[in-house]
């Protein structure tokens, strides 16, 4: 939803960050690696440390570039085929790593808060579902648009339930994961119901090269 509706008053403030990075000589795809590899040791240095206030400020703030790099690349007259990819990589390995992270957390410093382990192992898988169901529909010509909780709504609820734990609010990071694991698997589902009724949902799709030539050697095969 955010992501969405959140964008244009964001650009108020990323397009002057945008520019200076660029005049610095510096590139979209610079940024993107830069920033994805500072969110993982981050959240993987912080977090299974106990350190959950620094570890959701600092994330919260190198998450903030998410924005930067696309602007930078319109900047300077659009992106590119691997700089799409690129970003759309790194967003699952940042997603990853923060998720990944609180579950270690779980699993070597709380055994007795299994429910929430296995909580955020589903937002884990459900995440990344979430973004494969929409590139795969639109690799197939289905547009996607929106969600119930997408990757903005993701990272504030989760980074701000792991900051106000880490502050010693009591129950709130496990009030956020309920919320994140409820709301992803819906929208895993609500994602799913949209290419469901696609007007082209039913339409055929070529078959891959190997498999026409695998069809192809088992019709020899039936004919002899």
């Amino acid at each position: 939803m955010l992501s969405v509706h959140g964008r244009r008053p964001a650009a108020v403030v990323i397009e002057p960050v945008a520019r200076k990075l660029l005049s610095w000589g510096l590139t979209p795809n610079m940024v993107t690696a830069g920033s994805t590899a500072a969110a993982v040791a981050a959240a993987v240095g912080l977090i299974p440390t106990g350190h959950h206030a620094a570890a959701a400020i600092l994330m919260g703030l190198i998450v903030c570039t998410d924005m930067v790099d696309g602007t930078m690349a319109r900047l300077r007259g659009g992106g590119t085929r691997f700089g799409a990819t690129l970003d759309a990589s790194c967003d699952r390995i940042a997603d990853g790593a923060l998720f990944g992270a609180i579950a270690l957390d779980f699993a070597l410093h709380r055994p007795g808060e299994s429910v929430l382990l296995a909580l955020t192992l589903i937002i884990l898988v459900a995440s990344q579902v979430t973004s494969y169901v929409k590139a795969r529909a639109e690799a197939s010509g289905i547009k996607v648009v929106g969600g119930f909780i997408e990757r903005p709504e993701r990272l504030i609820i989760g980074l701000v339930s792991l900051g106000l734990s880490g502050f010693g609010v009591p129950y709130i990071l496990a009030a956020g994961l309920w919320i994140l694991c409820l709301g992803s698997v819906y929208t895993v589902a609500e994602r799913l119901v949209i290419v469901g009724r696609s007007n082209i949902a039913g339409e055929g799709i070529a078959a891959p090269e190997g498999a026409r030539e695998f069809q192809r050697g088992s019709r020899i095969q039936e004919g002899r």
